[in-house]
């Protein structure tokens, strides 16, 4: 596979603003869901999903969970400084470790105003809990920040708790509210880590998942941080010049065993987040050293192979190695650019929210449904579907 050549202006369109909710629907399974089939369209409702899907399909979801990521700190001057946290940093990579530690901990983060932060630590005080920042060192647009805390017995996730706000996206144009703590989350999520929710898993209800294991529909897991990068636009000409963020990743024994013991039914990831790290997951498997010491994919990579091997294969060697390293799961990394040319390895089929016109997402819905992409699109925008987080939902099946 080359590396695309392709102008982001051939996927450009007209979004207007009142197709984009700043509040989710009452009701998680009432969104509308665009179903493009064999290059078919038809509209349902998300609650009727499992009519669409058969016995044996595997769904795969990202069980992330967001974090209050953003810290608002008010120097003695009045100003205000804001810290939004990004990712572990220092000698506490793993997410699990750095949300669990004590009395301190580094992470690498943005900061809001950090002209104004000239020298100093940043200090928050409430209810007998202190939280400081100190400026160790910048690294481009972001920054190592060293977070301490007392009472040094609590958990760096409960000091989020305590101190952080729930990130929106930017296009909301409005702070979190009480509602989104619960809605702007999965009801399926665990593992916290994220700065922005997998959205096309907010539909997604307990009965949603019932119904689905009811009709022998599989679910797996596997955990994808997802980033502030997932909001970054693309503003070269072509995407050759684009560069793509990088998020972390992990898959358990669990999930590599359905992936290779997977025969009768198609693997459908939930949401793009799940895709690229499945797909992600099958090109680094075919380097099992480099995946073992943790080195990621790159954002061209995938582009470069020759060998093709049957995901099954790919899984169940992965599978062996791992029982012969002793390991109940892998972390690793990806930047991967899934755009149109590229060759799925793993995913039959994508459940999404509506994307942002001239962003990656769409590149990788279109590399999914080809031209019919903006057949797709125009359908939704004709059709009053909403768009983005709190938007509507579609199933895509080649």
């Amino acid at each position: 596979m080359p590396i695309p050549e392709i102008s982001t202006e051939d996927f450009d369109f007209i979004l207007p603003d009142e197709r984009i909710p700043a509040y989710p629907a009452a009701d998680r399974s009432s969104s509308k869901l665009l179903v493009w089939q064999k290059g078919l369209i038809s509209e349902s409702r998300f609650s009727s999903i499992t009519s669409f899907l058969k016995p044996g399909d595997l769904l795969v979801m990202n069980n992330t969970r967001v974090i209050p990521a953003r810290i608002l700190f008010t120097k003695t001057t009045g100003g205000v400084i804001e810290i939004f946290c990004l990712e572990p940093a220092g000698e506490l990579r793993d997410y699990q470790q750095a949300m669990g530690a004590t009395g301190s901990v580094q992470y690498r983060c943005y900061v809001g105003g950090a002209k104004k932060w000239k020298s100093g630590d940043l200090l928050l005080e409430a209810d007998s809990f202190q939280l400081r920042a100190t400026l160790i060192d910048r690294d481009g647009d972001t920054f190592i920040i060293q977070f301490s805390w007392e009472p040094a017995s609590l958990t760096f996730a409960a000091v989020l708790e305590k101190a952080g706000e729930l990130p929106l996206p930017p296009y909301f144009n409005r702070k979190a509210e009480e509602e989104d703590y619960i809605r702007y989350q999965t009801v399926y999520a665990e593992k916290k880590g994220s700065v922005a929710a997998p959205t096309a898993g907010l539909h997604f209800t307990p009965e949603v998942l019932e119904d689905l294991r009811n009709k022998g529909i599989q679910i797996a897991h596997l955990t994808l941080h997802v980033g502030a990068g997932t909001f970054k636009p693309v503003t070269a000409d072509s995407i050759v010049a684009h560069r793509m963020h990088r998020e972390f990743f992990t898959v358990d024994e669990q999930l590599v065993k359905a992936l290779a013991t997977h025969q009768n039914g198609r693997i459908i990831p939930v949401g793009t987040t799940s895709l690229r790290a499945l797909e992600s997951l099958y090109h680094l498997a075919l380097q099992p050293e480099r995946l073992l010491a943790g080195s990621g994919l790159e954002q061209w990579e995938a582009y470069m192979e020759s060998e093709k091997p049957e995901r099954s294969e790919v899984f169940s060697n992965l599978l062996r190695l791992m029982h012969i390293e002793d390991l109940t799961e892998i972390t690793t990394s990806t930047s991967i650019l899934i755009a149109p040319g590229y060759t799925f390895r793993v995913a039959d089929g994508l459940i999404t929210n509506f994307h942002l016109p001239k962003s990656t997402l769409i590149l990788l819905v279109a590399a999914m449904t080809g031209e019919d992409w903006r057949k797709i699109y125009d359908f939704a925008l004709e059709n009053d579907f909403r768009f983005l987080s709190y938007g509507d939902s579609s199933l895509l099946l080649p």
